[in-house]
């Protein structure tokens, strides 16, 4: 099982330990692990220059630094999103690098291999906010083409991990070893699922779409070398 993290944060408190709990249950003989620390690994923010989307994301300002990571998401089995609750919602740093893989949702260049993956997102807080964490970054692993994306969060009661609870962690143990075993299964059999009634949805809706689209001839191409606007469909 290969496995890509991406945290939201350098700091390694509650979220950090949460994941490193889901990564000890994942029931696998053979797992590989890369983890990415934002920011030290992808420091800069969106420059709203359109290029990705125009002139392919090789023309990004900061391929350099997204290349590998994107290479690593595409490499995959399951892909974990991780980041503590920042005023209610992803750290920044999240953002950021989620702003530069827009270019990857379904209405315009969707990697098709995103329909095998498995993901989940982790969310933890002092008090809240949890919820909206996790409902922003799966929205962008849905959106991509991931359809099964498992989400955990938790309201820890302190700062850090280290002031949590003791029978709050064994109750936070226990939880995310269960979320292991389901995901370590859906991972199994993820060759074998076909994508989301959402997915098919938006995918159709895109290429009646593409079919006209005369403003952007990277994402038309895409299509049409794809097969997808003569009726091909991706999976």
């Amino acid at each position: 099982m290969r496995v890509t993290v991406i945290y939201g944060t350098m700091h390694k408190g509650s979220t950090y330990n949460c994941v490193k709990v889901l990564l000890e249950s994942l029931k696998s003989e053979d797992i590989n692990i890369t983890e990415f620390f934002l920011p030290k690994d992808m420091p800069h923010f969106c420059n709203s220059c359109f290029s990705c989307f125009l002139n392919g994301e090789e023309t990004c300002q900061h391929y350099k630094e997204m290349h590998p990571i994107t290479e690593f998401l595409d490499k995959s089995d399951l892909i974990i999103l991780a980041s503590p609750v920042y005023v209610c919602n992803m750290s920044g740093q999240m953002k950021a690098f989620l702003d530069h893989l827009a270019y990857r949702w379904i209405p315009h260049r969707l990697n098709q291999q995103m329909f095998h993956k498995v993901a989940v997102v982790v969310a933890t807080a002092a008090r809240a906010g949890t919820r909206d964490t996790n409902k922003a970054m799966k929205k962008n692993l849905v959106y991509m083409g991931i359809n099964k994306v498992y989400s955990y969060g938790v309201n820890v009661g302190a700062m850090g991990w280290e002031d949590v609870k003791l029978e709050k962690k064994r109750k936070i143990k226990s939880q995310l070893r269960k979320i292991g075993v389901k995901v370590t299964k859906m991972v199994t059999a993820s060759s074998k699922r076909n994508p989301s009634f959402f997915t098919k949805m938006i995918f159709y809706l895109m290429r009646v779409s593409q079919r006209n689209n005369t403003w952007n001839k990277t994402d038309y191409s895409y299509w049409k070398n794809n097969g997808w606007l003569d009726g091909k469909k991706p999976c």
